[in-house]
């Protein structure tokens, strides 16, 4: 991934959009002697123990650029290094305002992934540091969550893990599974995840049930369409 994004500008009441695909010129410090000052690098730090592959490729994608450093370090190294780094990525652990506070040279903190819920907005706020996310439905997140969700179903019915011992002992016929058609699928939350899910789960003869907190903004046709 990279930080090309739908940004949001904190605030203490509301997250307010801003344009799509805005760029922050600004965390690249003024080159002035290309790679002998650090003030002229931005430094990236992915914090968090899983989706390692997260910093690996984005490592890979900026190699040939001398003033981008992508780091992925322990969370213990977090609190301790977290004032050297322009940009953070956050992954699976919280960031309250106790780290925010150290982060005394941070621009942005992006989440990696939909819910802002483990970054403390409010003091992100008071440091100057702007919150980001990466929105579901825009960047093939919500689709990629869609079609987990049928692989997890069909290995599911059809016994998965009885499957491959039964095909490396050689035994046809076994184990004895269910299909996905004629089933009822109750999706709770229909935001962008659960759309997508509804829409790829209709070819396969199900019916569908949804949940979400507020249905204002559907119409009948909406429903139609989202397969519901």
């Amino acid at each position: 991934m990279m930080f090309r994004h739908v940004f949001y500008k904190a605030s203490t009441a509301t997250m307010a959009p801003l344009k799509k695909l805005q760029t922050f010129k600004g965390f690249s410090r003024k080159v002035e002697m290309a790679g002998e000052s650090d003030q002229s690098i931005t430094r990236v730090l992915f914090c968090g123990p899983y989706f390692s592959a997260s910093h690996v490729y984005t490592r890979e994608y900026v190699e040939n650029n001398p003033f981008i450093k992508v780091d992925d370090v322990p969370l213990d190294d977090v609190p301790r290094v977290i004032g050297n780094y322009d940009i953070c990525v956050v992954k699976t652990m919280p960031l309250k305002a106790d780290l925010i506070s150290r982060a005394s040279r941070m621009k942005l903190i992006m989440q990696y992934g939909v819910g802002l819920e483990g970054v403390d907005v409010n003091a992100a706020t008071e440091h100057g540091i702007k919150v980001a996310r990466i929105p579901g439905g825009a960047t093939g997140n919500a689709a990629s969550c869609a079609e987990m969700a049928i692989y997890l179903m069909l290995g599911l019915l059809r016994k998965q893990n009885e499957m491959q011992i039964a095909v490396k002992q050689k035994k046809l016929g076994e184990p004895i599974g269910e299909t996905l058609f004629g089933k009822t699928v109750f999706i709770m939350g229909f935001g962008n995840i659960g759309i997508d899910l509804a829409k790829r789960l209709r070819p396969f003869g199900v019916k569908i049930l949804a949940t979400k907190r507020s249905w204002e903004s559907y119409s009948r046709k909406s429903f139609k369409s989202d397969g519901v």
